[in-house]
């Protein structure tokens, strides 16, 4: 799917642009991807994982704009990738079609100023408008800020996966499984 460009301002008064990904931006979205996976723990992956090529990468991105029920949303300030978030559905059966996937990161000098909180309003208007009426996540326990900006949206927690990632050396992490509905359901 493609939305945008939404234009909103950030804590320190800059305008952020908020836009589906075009396949012009994936070696931006490959550098992000190599350098955010570094900067925090809270992340699926190390930095040498990173192995998608370019075209790995654009294909990636035209599926998103060719899917309904997909979405790949950059965020820039003064035209320089900071952040992105995604809506994803949960799977191809009919009985999961109501509930979609929500994924959020920023560059680690782009935290703290309210981006985050832009993109998760923008992604979860559009969650609605595709018809999902749940958004998931998962989120790393210890990840404080992260599980206040969710809470802050109406997200609530609905358990946790002890031992979900396990790191280089030797420690695991747990991971919170949180949940907000779009929409009421009708129970039947």
């Amino acid at each position: 799917m493609r939305i945008g460009p939404i234009y909103r301002k950030d804590k320190l008064n800059r305008t952020v642009t908020l836009r589906s990904a075009e396949t012009e931006d994936a070696e931006a979205l490959l550098r992000y991807i190599k350098i955010t996976a570094g900067e925090t723990p809270f992340l699926i992956r190390e930095p040498d994982e990173v192995t998608l090529t370019l075209e790995q990468e654009q294909a990636f991105i035209r599926n998103k704009l060719e899917s309904p029920g997909e979405l790949l949303l950059i965020a820039e300030i003064n035209g320089e990738h900071i952040g992105n978030c995604s809506v994803g559905s949960m799977g191809i059966y009919r009985r999961y079609a109501h509930r979609c996937d929500i994924a959020v990161a920023l560059y680690r000098k782009y935290c703290n100023a309210g981006i985050g909180g832009l993109m998760l309003e923008a992604a979860l208007e559009t969650a609605a408008e595709m018809g999902y009426e749940q958004a998931e996540l998962e989120v790393v326990s210890s990840n404080r800020q992260a599980i206040s900006l969710y809470r802050r949206f109406g997200f609530q927690k609905y358990g946790t996966f002890p031992g979900n990632m396990k790191y280089a050396d030797g420690t695991y992490e747990d991971a919170d499984w949180m949940m907000l509905e779009l929409k009421k359901k009708d129970c039947k």
